[in-house]
């Protein structure tokens, strides 16, 4: 019988998945700069009626089966089971994720080590440093990544109780912590007003059709959904559990993270009149950077509490990334769970240099395609394909495939008759337009807007 997490292991399993890096760069630059709390308030709104539903269709599949993706789509399909357990292999776009992803994390672990000595003063000397590493450093970065690829694969190694769970349950509460820390300080600090007030302050003349793309779009895809993970994770959920409350818990500590993220930051952004609307991994290894070694002992000290946080809030979310298709080759093919992440990490490793070696000025010239490196490849292939067509599938497949009986059953103990009818309506037409138009960069929602001369 598969492991089980507890319900509280459960909460923090997916927590910790959807926390991510992107909650360090992305989600703060993104409040910021399309109306503050104004963009927030979109953003929570399509979370709750658009990604809350999608994300209820991945778990009942996981839940209801018990099984891993590709037999939980073939276990309820009612006919073409064999064509609708291929849905199941989105998995393995959450396996070229943490290719390049353990990459990231890596240049984090290599900058803790960093923070322990002397730190850029200036922009273009930060710029320097970040761009030797990524381009001339080939050591530093294979060693990093190895250490983490270690770390990531061990701790899958020991289960879902004792490696997932229990990882979860030390560095969830502890991100919290380290994040509490940073934000008491920057309390003291004359650019914690300033920062407060970027991302709170509404300013609905800020908000553009753009934004609300970004916000939809943002919404989907701060829940880990597309690559099988809910749907994976949801299969050693508690019976016990209620999804409903799970699910709302998991949204607010992801939220909450990456507001306090955004705080911290942008402290730190206005303190030094640095660009509060620079983001990606410029924005970290950067612009912080260089902010940080302007503190002096101080600084090295934040340094480090930092990107010890975001070294926690990157493996919680690589760990996830490995189990979907770890599961499956277990089920499958019978293999033991070393057996198979063996043969995981086999195809990981090897990839993951690859994309360290196309970021070198030696080797990128072999390993670029379409104009973009291999790591940008398989980044944009996940997702901004993957994923989304992974999330379309799911809305069909539990709104128009599965039995309506079984999935009501489901879910009416939760929500009840009314607000099951009301689910299954958003996952049936709502959420599937929704996603084709983030896809699509909202062009069909544009083509709606101009028949009725909008």
């Amino acid at each position: 019988m598969k492991e089980q997490f507890s319900k509280i292991g459960y909460i923090l399993a997916m927590a910790g998945s959807a926390v991510g890096l992107g909650n360090a760069w992305k989600f703060p630059t993104m409040v910021g700069t399309n109306g503050g709390s104004a963009f927030i308030i979109l953003y929570l709104a399509f979370t709750l009626f658009v990604a809350f539903v999608v994300f209820l269709a991945e778990l009942s599949i996981g839940k209801i089966t018990k099984k891993d993706a590709v037999g939980a789509f073939m276990h309820l399909a009612p006919k073409h089971k064999k064509a609708w357990g291929m849905a199941g292999f989105f998995m393995v776009g959450a396996i070229l994720i943490v290719c390049f992803y353990s990459v990231v994390i890596g240049w984090i672990l290599k900058y803790i080590y960093l923070s322990f000595f002397t730190l850029p003063k200036s922009i273009d000397e930060a710029g320097e440093v970040f761009t030797n590493l990524i381009t001339l450093d080939l050591s530093s970065q294979i060693i990093c990544f190895s250490i983490v690829f270690l770390l990531i694969f061990w701790v899958v190694s020991l289960g879902v109780k004792s490696g997932i769970e229990r990882l979860n349950v030390f560095m969830m509460p502890s991100l919290f912590i380290l994040l509490m820390l940073m934000l008491f300080y920057s309390f003291s600090v004359d650019g914690f007003s300033k920062a407060f007030l970027f991302l709170f302050e509404p300013d609905f003349s800020a908000i553009s059709y753009a934004s609300v793309l970004d916000a939809l779009g943002l919404s989907f895809f701060s829940l880990s959904m597309g690559v099988c993970v809910v749907l994976t994770y949801s299969a050693s959920m508690d019976d016990s559990t209620n999804i409903i409350k799970s699910t709302l818990s998991i949204i607010f500590i992801n939220v909450l993270i990456g507001l306090m993220m955004g705080l911290v930051v942008f402290t730190f952004i206005f303190e030094f009149g640095a660009n509060p609307k620079e983001s990606g991994a410029g924005l970290v290894f950067v612009s912080l950077a260089s902010l940080f070694g302007n503190m002096g002992v101080v600084g090295n000290v934040l340094c480090v509490l930092f990107f010890i946080a975001l070294f926690f809030a990157g493996v919680t979310s690589a760990v996830s990334m490995i189990e979907p298709f770890a599961f499956y080759l277990i089920n499958k093919f019978g293999l033991s769970r070393m057996g198979a992440l063996v043969r995981i990490g086999a195809f990981v490793y090897v990839v993951g240099v690859l994309c360290i070696l196309g970021n070198h000025k030696d080797y990128s010239s072999y390993l670029t395609f379409f104009n973009q490196s291999l790591f940008d490849n398989l980044d944009h292939l996940t997702s901004n394909i993957l994923m989304p067509v992974s999330a379309f599938v799911i809305c069909i497949f539990v709104g128009f495939v599965v039995k309506k009986d079984t999935i009501k059953s489901f879910f009416v103990p939760y929500m009840g008759e009314f607000g099951f009818k009301i689910w299954l309506f958003f996952i049936r037409f709502v959420c599937p337009l929704a996603i084709v138009d983030i896809t699509l960069g909202g062009k069909v929602s544009g083509l709606v807007l101009k028949a009725f001369g909008v």
